[in-house]
């Protein structure tokens, strides 16, 4: 028998807010969180700007000492947990700790250290690498960090699987909870690529929009001229519970997870499948898991990249598991106000579909003012609009062939 598992608290540090409610806000307002890069010189990059968190200052949550052994990403994910454990009035002094588990996911870790360190050994040799170097890149660090914090002693590891990465580890917390593994999951995801390495990377792979001259209009998700994604950083990390624990301690649940489908495409390192076809089957998944029809979805949030490919192929797999409702809901990309936050990107899209359902809100997809004829359904242009939501699917494709599809009811 599945068991019934909610979300209760929500944490967020993003490039539109260094909380929850101020990057709500900014979202449904339809604020791009894009500008010119500044964490170092783009001058020679082919790619000049970014979503980068602003005024954040790690030792507003973290002690001191400790946040200069941990890289950004860690930094994003540690903070964004005190705030999703606050919401959730969790109180862990009065909890089994042998039954909170931690997954937090991340693509590509502490890349920043690793690109900075490798500078160190190139410009003044081994002996000068720092100690830390390999506990701050390592993808799992963040996951780690946060369960030797709270004394967690539950499952505790990262999920790295591209793009697709955040909605794994929600999915797996689900599968923790349902395998009596565990009561209570912290889980999310955390990335911080924007360096050099990582911008050098993405432009070889013709990835990222090359639209320096209007940042804020750069991620234009489903719109004929988008040209790539906009790289985002920062964490989003949510608290599961299973009907238990919520029931013992008389918690306030903001939403049930009650859909979960992973496929791969099997196709290609970087491109998605051209018929979508892992991405039908992930939706199908996750739809047969929660027992709804495509007609009861009420919002899709969609993983809407700005890429040429992917907005076409996500477009067409809608199509063909929404069948004649699929001109009928309501779909929007928060990418394209939050940029790309890689690993930690599902995490967060999975906790605007929490969110929209808690204010009956539906973001929107900004700077779509010329729609591709290819991308032909209701992508929700510029305004967000008010609706009553009871169930929302939120869908995340990543590099690799990784399709991941979440479903979220209201209670």
């Amino acid at each position: 028998m599945t068991k019934r598992v909610f979300i209760t608290g929500i944490g967020m540090i993003t490039p539109l807010g260094l909380d929850t409610t101020t990057t709500w806000q900014n979202l449904v307002a339809g604020k791009s969180g894009a500008a010119p890069i500044e964490h170092f010189d783009p001058t020679e990059f082919q790619t000049q700007i970014a979503c980068e968190v602003k005024d954040f200052d790690a030792t507003n949550f973290i002690d001191r000492k400790k946040a200069r052994q941990l890289d950004r990403f860690s930094q994003f994910a540690m903070s964004a947990a005190q705030e999703a454990l606050a919401q959730s009035n969790l109180n862990l002094e009065n909890t089994d700790l042998k039954k909170v588990g931690v997954i937090i996911a991340s693509g590509i870790g502490g890349i920043s250290t690793l690109d900075a360190q490798a500078t160190v050994l190139n410009e003044r040799g081994p002996k000068r690498i720092s100690p830390f170097l390999i506990p701050m890149m390592l993808p799992d660090m963040a996951s780690g960090q946060i369960s030797m914090a709270l004394g967690t002693q539950g499952p505790n590891f990262c999920v790295v699987s591209s793009c697709s990465s955040g909605a794994e580890a929600l999915g797996n917390a689900w599968k923790l909870i349902n395998n009596d593994e565990a009561e209570i999951v912290i889980a999310g995801g955390a990335e911080a690529p924007i360096c050099p390495l990582a911008v050098a990377g993405f432009n070889a792979c013709q990835a990222l929009s090359t639209n320096n001259e209007n940042p804020t209009f750069a991620s234009r998700p489903f719109d004929i001229d988008r040209d790539g994604f906009v790289m985002g950083e920062g964490s989003s990390v949510l608290i599961l519970e299973s009907e238990e624990s919520i029931i013992k301690r008389d918690a306030q649940p903001l939403a049930e997870l009650v859909g979960y489908g992973a496929t791969s495409d099997a196709f290609h390192v970087t491109q998605p499948h051209p018929e979508g076809a892992g991405a039908i089957e992930a939706m199908r998944r996750a739809l047969s898991q929660a027992n709804l029809e495509p007609s009861d979805i009420d919002y899709i949030n969609a993983h809407g990249t700005s890429t040429p490919l992917n907005d076409k192929f996500e477009t067409m797999a809608i199509k063909k598991v929404y069948m004649n409702s699929a001109y009928s809901v309501p779909i929007s990309s928060t990418k394209s106000m939050t940029g790309h936050l890689l690993g930690a990107g599902a995490a967060l899209e999975a906790a605007f579909s929490v969110l929209s359902i808690q204010n009956g809100t539906i973001p929107p997809t900004i700077n779509l003012t010329n729609q591709d004829p290819d991308c032909d359904l209701d992508f929700t242009a510029n305004n967000s609009i008010q609706k009553d939501i009871s169930n929302v699917m939120s869908n995340s494709l990543g590099f690799g062939g990784h399709n991941s599809s979440l479903i979220f009811k209201k209670v």
